[in-house]
């Protein structure tokens, strides 16, 4: 086998991934010997299972956690079946069912829930703590799965070369200890690391004589021509490739079974571009150090992709994963409501004045859109030109409207504690919220991280920053009067709120805007 793609734990179970299904795909059409394992979802399976729960539990459990390791066997099966949606309340039963009983295994300061991994002794963002892992130092609770499971497999099918996908911080430390236990399994195999984590440090790395060990070679960028090019070429990997080509749109799904995953029914993801066609929001890691240029799929071509999938998968549930949708492919798919129809999609796109026309939200509407996730951030026009967004209160407020009035839910994304931000001016969020709550279906209310490459000088005076080597983002230190305020205000005045409150507690425990379109008014298909 050329390639072999592995998908480590933590991310949400949720989906297949795209990353290696667009890699899977791109590999095969090159005539490549390739193949991929979801490790994400076999490792949560691994740890739900009930003798193993049984193990690993105190041998006097409280009621509460012996009661959830009871139910995890009718948890796993209610979150994979269309019962799942039929009520929000054994929904959200199930899914505490199953993130009380992982919290078996974290007795050694680690935390593992169905949407997080977190250790209190390593750090992501160390080298230092990565590397002991890969040595074996340390260790992860993902290693007896890593050991009993996924290595035989690897084993069994011989590669000559392993890519490991790290899109995000809660993979990051289980990527490096199965790096580890690969290179000691496999010392002749080229191991190459990928994905969005990667890409985000690279401007970090490159300083670097060597990549982290045990990596051969890490990948920034898409990632589907350096993969070819460390297949066929003789010379010695660098340490660091830089992969700007990003025209692979089409994913190979074929290694995974879409109904194994968490979700009522299979959700497929995809994407209609990559990059961000706006990519000037000043607190946005893709605006500060963008890590491969817009390119879009060809908008009159996307319809038939997702009826080409719905066929080779059975899956008839899409979720785009752009940065946001262009508009060019959203006028595609509501122009193909017929060719779309018995599908459903949801994806994030920006208050472009576009959606406030009735038209376009009644053909997204007919052609299977159910969800739109939203980035407001302010309820303040002045934060707003602060923070470059390009977003006018008026035409949100217009296309909070519209959309409603197609039935196309929303999920509206609120950053508190941004640079300056006064009190009024964080008034004038809570005020626009209340005003359009009967407007708004879900809510992601979070306070700021400051990429770490975001200019905001002098702006932020007597400011402090603590960061870690491969920190993605600048903490202000804990005295700053910004986020504190922050704090206080989303919990006195944003949820003290009735109508905010209500929105926030129907939100999807853990699985968030994945599952938030099964709990729509058009939820169903």
């Amino acid at each position: 086998m050329d390639y072999l793609l592995i998908y480590p734990p933590a991310a949400k179970p949720a989906e297949p991934p795209l990353a290696s299904a667009v890699l899977l795909g791109h590999l095969r059409r090159q005539g490549l010997a390739a193949d991929a394992l979801d490790a994400n979802l076999a490792g949560y399976l691994f740890l739900l299972d009930a003798a193993r729960l049984g193990a690993a539990a105190d041998p006097a459990p409280g009621t509460a956690l012996r009661r959830a390791i009871a139910h995890v066997p009718r948890a796993l099966a209610l979150l994979r079946s269309p019962r799942g949606a039929d009520s929000f309340a054994r929904y959200r039963s199930a899914a505490e069912d199953l993130n009380r009983a992982l919290a078996v295994y974290g007795r050694e300061g680690e935390r593992l829930s169905l949407g997080d991994y977190l250790h209190e002794g390593l750090s992501p963002f160390s080298p230092t703590d990565l590397e002991r892992l890969a040595a074996g130092e340390a260790r992860t609770l993902f290693r007896d799965y890593f050991e009993q499971e996924l290595l035989p497999q690897v084993l069994a099918r011989r590669p000559r070369r392993i890519g490991i996908t790290v899109n995000y911080r809660h993979q990051a430390l289980p990527a490096f200890e199965l790096a580890g236990l690969l290179r000691r399994a496999l010392p002749e195999v080229l191991l190459v690391a990928g994905g969005g984590l990667i890409s985000s440090w690279a401007p970090l790395l490159q300083r670097r004589a060597a990549p982290l060990f045990p990596f051969d070679t890490l990948v920034a960028g898409p990632g589907e021509a350096s993969l070819v090019a460390l297949a066929t070429e003789e010379t010695p990997p660098a340490p660091l490739l830089a992969d700007a080509a990003a025209n692979e749109f089409v994913p190979d799904y074929s290694f995974v079974d879409p109904g194994a995953y968490l979700s009522p029914e299979p959700v497929l993801q995809l994407t209609a571009s990559r990059g961000c066609y706006w990519a000037r929001c000043r607190f946005c890691p893709e605006a500060a150090t963008p890590t491969q240029p817009f390119r879009a799929y060809p908008a009159d071509k996307l319809p038939r992709l997702l009826r080409q999938l719905a066929a080779t998968t059975g899956a008839r549930r899409f979720h785009f994963t752009d940065n946001a949708l262009p508009p060019a492919a959203l006028r595609a798919l509501a122009g193909a409501a017929q060719e779309l129809a018995g599908l459903a999609w949801h994806g994030f796109v920006r208050f472009d004045p576009a959606l406030a026309e009735p038209a376009l939200a009644a053909g997204l509407a007919a052609g299977g859109c159910r969800m739109l996730q939203l980035g407001l951030e302010s309820g303040s026009q002045q934060v707003l030109e602060r923070l470059h967004k390009g977003t006018q209160l008026a035409t949100a407020a217009r296309i909070l409207d519209t959309l409603h009035a197609a039935g196309i839910a929303t999920y509206v994304y609120v950053l508190l504690g941004t640079p300056q931000e006064s009190e009024a001016e964080a008034e004038a969020t809570l005020a626009f919220l209340e005003a359009h709550a009967a407007r708004i279906d879900f809510l992601n209310l979070a306070i700021m991280n400051l990429p770490r490459a975001a200019d905001f000088a002098g702006e932020l005076p007597g400011a402090e920053w603590e960061e870690e080597p491969l920190g993605l983002y600048r903490s202000l230190d804990a005295s700053d009067g910004g986020r504190a305020a922050a704090r206080r205000f989303l919990a006195r005045r944003l949820l003290a709120s009735p109508s905010i409150r209500g929105i926030v507690h129907r939100t999807p425990p853990w699985f968030t805007s994945n599952h938030a379109p099964f709990f729509t008014r058009s939820g169903r298909l």
